[in-house]
């Protein structure tokens, strides 16, 4: 470890913890963990648990995700544990439907928790400002399988015309990476205080930028996984200076080692590997005590960019998903179903932002023929029993996900079956009787060769 950084870490961190045994801590080895997706793996797995959160498991190793086909198929995220939290924060407040904003969402480690926290009635706007970071986000919320979920790729001050709507906003804010300086001993040669200077300033932009968006009553969640009090008190602290907001106190368990500090009104929740097992994290939870209250738009918004189905129409893709959904056409054919409480919201969205999906793409009509799209295998709401069912083994799984055509024995039937692994719905292949064809993105599929001695899945470990 470079002196300098560690002078620098005792420092900054004085009154809070120990920069040496800090600094000691990144030279070990990174823990591994996942969230499940509970409407995907309903099973407690034994393994260690990460403490505050219901669905976090600890790996005794790190394996080769991508040859797990229920990673590819959205059944759990591979998540840092100490974002996790994001639970004890979150779900005391999900006792009601809620509207939330996730702002700097890519890849979806917190919006797939969030989504999985959110009741019955929510809605979830998950926002990436770089595009190739945008699809990405996309796909991992695709195979997540909600359909109350919007992925846009926008600028904060881009969300100005909702003002006072969200419940909830997560700011996972850029930052100088000190968190990561354990998993990617590289950004150690990167890192600058000048660079912490920036991002301290960019981070303040983006939290004045999308404030407005917050409802009165509502919170703004702001995270960094970085160390230092630039980024994180002294941020927070200037913040609720300037807006009269305050932070909220988030009730600890001793055994998490998770530190609490307070500077200046700013109330953070640090996360220290030397403390416990995961990365560095820092968090604050700020209420909105005042503000200007949503108003809905007096004239309907339009947009170009889709078509909603009419209702009378509607009837021809009801069989596909076991809930009450809007469902629109949003490119020639493609159709897609969406959470029917925000019909209007989903059209003023599109009207404002630059919008990557919305929802759960269904099926691609070609005259009268409905071919499934992988998103509805995917999706939590896809009612199973309208194609004939195939359980296919771990090689095969995976030769799917790898777009392989594949020879599968004793087929039910010729036309489209539905492939399942382990109990956890794959996609889709079309038997035309000597091969079935496998229409699986190739965007989306495993690029790198099947090694059989690395296959494994976490739905094979014992539960």
């Amino acid at each position: 470890m470079n002196l300098d950084l560690q002078t620098y870490f005792t420092n900054e961190l004085q009154g809070i913890t120990s920069g040496e045994e800090l600094c000691a801590s990144l030279q070990t080895t990174s823990p591994t963990s996942i969230r499940v997706n509970p409407n995907k793996i309903t099973q407690t797995l034994s393994l260690e648990q990460v403490a505050w959160c219901e669905q976090g498991y600890y790996l005794p190793q790190r394996p080769k995700f991508t040859l797990d086909p229920a990673f590819h198929a959205g059944a759990y995220y591979v998540q840092e544990a100490s974002s996790m939290f994001l639970e004890q924060i979150v779900k005391p407040l999900a006792v009601r439907p809620l509207k939330v904003l996730d702002l700097c969402a890519a890849p979806g480690g917190k919006s797939t928790q969030l989504i999985s926290l959110m009741q019955r009635g929510s809605v979830l706007v998950a926002n990436e400002v770089i595009q190739s970071r945008a699809q990405i986000l996309s796909e991992n919320l695709i195979k997540w399988g909600k359909s109350n979920c919007v992925v846009t790729n926008n600028d904060p001050k881009d969300f100005g015309f909702l003002e006072g709507f969200f419940d909830i906003v997560a700011v996972d804010a850029p930052c100088s990476g000190e968190g990561m300086f354990r998993k990617d001993p590289a950004a150690i040669g990167e890192w600058s205080e000048t660079h912490v200077d920036l991002c301290s300033k960019r981070q303040t932009r983006i939290l004045y930028d999308i404030w407005n968006c917050v409802a009165p009553g509502g919170t703004l969640i702001y995270s960094t996984c970085t160390f230092n009090q630039k980024e994180n008190e002294d941020v927070i602290a200037n913040f609720l200076q300037q807006t009269g907001a305050e932070c909220k106190h988030i009730p600890l368990q001793k055994e998490w080692n998770v530190v609490e500090h307070e500077k200046n009104g700013a109330v953070c929740y640090r996360f220290f590997p030397h403390k416990v097992q995961g990365e560095g994290f820092c968090v604050s939870v700020i209420q909105k005590l005042a503000g200007k209250e949503f108003e809905p738009p007096r004239k309907q918004a339009q947009s170009k960019a889709i078509s909603i189905i009419p209702q009378k129409n509607r009837l021809h893709y009801s069989n596909l998903v076991n809930d009450e959904s809007v469902v629109y056409e949003r490119h020639a054919g493609i159709i897609w179903s969406f959470s029917k409480e925000y019909r209007k919201f989903l059209l003023d969205i599109f009207a404002h932002c630059r919008v990557v999906h919305a929802g759960i793409p269904l099926v691609e009509t070609i005259g009268h023929k409905l071919n499934p799209l992988p998103g509805l295998a995917f999706a939590s709401s896809f009612n199973q029993t309208i194609l004939p069912k195939y359980e296919i083994d771990l090689p095969i799984a995976l030769r799917y996900f790898k777009k392989e055509a594949l020879t599968l024995e004793n087929l039910p039937s010729k036309g489209w079956i539905h492939l399942v692994y382990k109990g956890i719905s794959i996609g889709f292949v079309k038997n035309i009787g000597n091969r079935a064809n496998n229409p699986y993105p190739a965007a989306w599929a495993i690029k790198m060769n099947l090694q059989e001695e690395l296959m494994w899945s976490v739905v094979n470990m014992p539960m």
